[in-house]
């Protein structure tokens, strides 16, 4: 049976999103590059827009229009006092299931 990375992914990359806006805000086409920078070059375009419109909804993010030299308006995600809260809690979530499966997978 083959591993299917996009499902395993699929919980975890709105966590990652958030901690790339979290650092610096982004427009979608640069959170794909950072993601593909991490190795995260699986994540398509068309897989982080629904995912951002999904946090927008949900107040983790904010979008903004911001002018580009490089053609219209790019549509810019920041993220809220919420979103931050969201990422505290998941990087702790996170780090106990991690050491679990980790624990349970490791070699015999």
């Amino acid at each position: 049976m083959e591993i299917n990375t996009s499902q395993i992914l699929k919980g975890t990359l709105e966590a990652c999103i958030l901690q790339l806006i979290k650092n610096k805000d982004m427009y979608g086409y640069e959170i794909t590059e950072q993601l593909s920078n991490y190795g995260l070059d699986m994540v398509a375009q068309g897989t982080i827009y629904p995912l951002l419109m999904k946090l927008e909804k949900e107040n983790l993010v904010v979008s903004y229009l911001k002018e580009s030299n490089f053609g219209p308006p790019r549509k810019y995600y920041s993220i809220t006092e919420e979103g931050n809260k969201y990422i505290f809690n998941f990087k702790d979530v996170w780090k106990n299931i991690s050491t679990t499966i980790t624990e349970i997978l490791k070699d015999d």
